[in-house]
């Protein structure tokens, strides 16, 4: 049997790979063998390497963008529908999940607000109410609601709010979004939930008014909206608003 022999070569991420050699090797051969292997090692590298800078280039310029939007976002405003009354896992409250963090979005930034008002579930028990929403979507029904806005061409940038029912927002903003056209604006969802997260809210805002420039949403657990204010600080400067 030929005795076997090692030798070590720089591996990226693994440290050094062990490669086996046979003493009797020719001695040009080895040399090729360990050239070959370092020329495909820079090779792999290289590649990698330029993989890390293009994802970094990504995340760079979705910043910069985010920030050029709120530099040039004009005149803001919040558009949110919230629910006070039983709701899960805070139970009976006078002030809606939604309602918090859209005040701390005007508090912040400095937007105006205006509140997707409905009395039709005033005073309902959670799960009837959940029955309820979902008797709504599968109907496709247009709940009214309260109120106008006579102003919107005054309006740039525009949050749109609401808890998720069912996977996205509740009908009655649908019933708004029906209502008024914000082709052509920056608009910014956002959501309450208790594991939704999102849910399908980003992406029907985007089907609602496909002209508009929709950014990521972003959610937050409706029993952590009285306690982490920090949250919706800490999003809004990374979409370019506060200091």
């Amino acid at each position: 049997m030929e005795n076997i022999s090692e030798i070590c070569i720089p591996s990226k991420g693994w440290g050094f790979i062990t490669l086996p050699l046979i003493k009797k090797m020719n001695h040009m051969k080895t040399m090729k063998y360990i050239l070959a292997s370092a020329l495909c090692l820079l090779v792999s590298t290289a590649c990698s390497g330029n993989k890390k800078i293009e994802g970094n280039m990504n995340g760079a310029e979705k910043n910069a963008e985010a920030k050029a939007v709120a530099k040039e976002s004009g005149k803001l405003l919040v558009v949110f529908f919230s629910h006070a009354g039983d709701n899960y896992a805070v139970g009976n409250i006078e002030v809606g999940n939604t309602k918090i963090v859209a005040d701390y979005i005007s508090e912040i930034t400095g937007a105006d607000q205006f509140e997707i008002v409905t009395h039709k579930y005033d005073g309902m028990a959670y799960r009837p109410l959940c029955d309820l929403a979902k008797k709504e979507q599968q109907n496709g029904e247009l709940p009214e609601f309260e109120g106008s806005i006579d102003n919107l061409g005054d309006y740039d940038t525009i949050f749109i709010g609401g808890p998720v029912w069912w996977g996205t927002y509740p009908q009655v903003m649908f019933t708004f979004f029906k209502r008024y056209d914000l082709n052509g604006k920056t608009l910014i969802p956002f959501t309450t939930h208790e594991g939704s997260g999102l849910g399908s809210c980003v992406d029907d805002v985007r089907k609602a008014y496909p002209q508009a420039n929709v950014l990521d949403g972003f959610s937050m657990y409706g029993h952590d909206v009285r306690t982490h204010k920090s949250t919706v600080v800490k999003w809004l400067k990374g979409i370019g608003f506060g200091e």
